[in-house]
């Protein structure tokens, strides 16, 4: 589709952080949206809200009566937020549910939360670098935890429903998101701990930004089943990315240098395929942070 005018939406996790931005912004843009969520939030824009779960057959086929695209949000998103079979089990049923359902009905398209954890390496338990940077979508993975096996899981899965019933699916590998308050928070953490950010690159999301990066994979021309990873043009750390490398990850390859504070993850796919660029920055000057490494 070119635009998202009278087109029907289900977003499911609509209640979530990304959740209530995107279905608030696809309204705005013209489309009616269906929010699926496991509770009722007064806050949701949407015309239609439905109370259920989305690893419920009968839920999510109540939530895809009349939708022409899919917004799959919905998941446990940290290896610690709940039992380890929960965390995984809740992931891998929900995105087959809803991709198999959406397939089956003839949907032409669906857009899925993934995850920077797909790779493995940011929730590892051990003491492991990237094989090199910048981060792309050749990385080699290593998992050792649920929810990174997960996420990885539902890449293949939304790989499965395109083969079988040619769902066009983009999977967006979401850094960590929030909003700006939050981010600068934790921008100070990152400050006092460089280290901890070594595995994602030191890579964030504006909330706004998902959504937008989310209305654009609707509408995006691409064909097949695609998963690529989106951030901020620059880190969340207040120091140059060649001097953090040299320091936390002097034994990984640079496939190329970075300039000042640049990201090192690779974009591209994501400016490319959807014409994504973040439009929002944590101003880091105006924060009280170290001025050295």
């Amino acid at each position: 589709m070119s635009d998202l005018n009278g087109a029907r939406v289900l977003v499911t996790g609509a209640s979530g952080r990304i959740g209530v931005v995107t279905s608030a912004r696809l309204q705005r843009a013209g489309a009616s949206v269906t929010a699926l969520s496991r509770e009722a939030n007064p806050a949701l824009e949407a015309d239609r809200v439905i109370v259920g779960d989305t690893r419920s057959q009968e839920d999510v086929a109540r939530a895809l009566e009349g939708v022409d695209l899919v917004v799959h949000l919905a998941a446990l998103a940290h290896r610690d937020i709940a039992p380890a079979y929960d965390v995984y089990s809740t992931n891998v049923v929900s995105t087959f549910n809803v991709l198999a359902q959406a397939g089956a009905r003839g949907l032409p398209r669906a857009v899925v939360a993934g995850s920077i954890n797909s790779y493995g390496l940011p929730q590892n338990i051990h003491e492991v670098t990237p094989a090199y940077y910048p981060l792309d979508t050749d990385i080699p993975t290593d998992i050792a935890d649920w929810y990174s096996l997960s996420k990885r899981n539902d890449e293949n899965t939304a790989r499965m429903a395109w083969r079988h019933w040619g769902i066009d699916i983009v999977t967006l590998r979401f850094p960590h998101v929030n909003g700006a308050d939050n981010l600068a928070e934790i921008a100070e953490e990152i400050a006092a701990s460089p280290r901890d950010g070594l595995r994602e690159g030191w890579s964030y999301l504006v909330t706004e930004d998902a959504a937008r990066a989310v209305e654009l994979s609707l509408t995006a021309s691409t064909t097949g089943a695609h998963a690529f990873f989106l951030a901020a043009d620059s880190t969340l750390a207040p120091y140059r990315t060649e001097d953090l490398l040299q320091r936390y990850a002097p034994q990984a390859p640079r496939l190329r240098r970075f300039v000042e504070r640049e990201v090192p993850i690779d974009l591209t796919p994501a400016r490319e395929l959807i014409g994504f660029e973040a439009h929002h920055e944590i101003p880091l000057e105006t924060l009280d942070l170290p001025d050295d490494l």
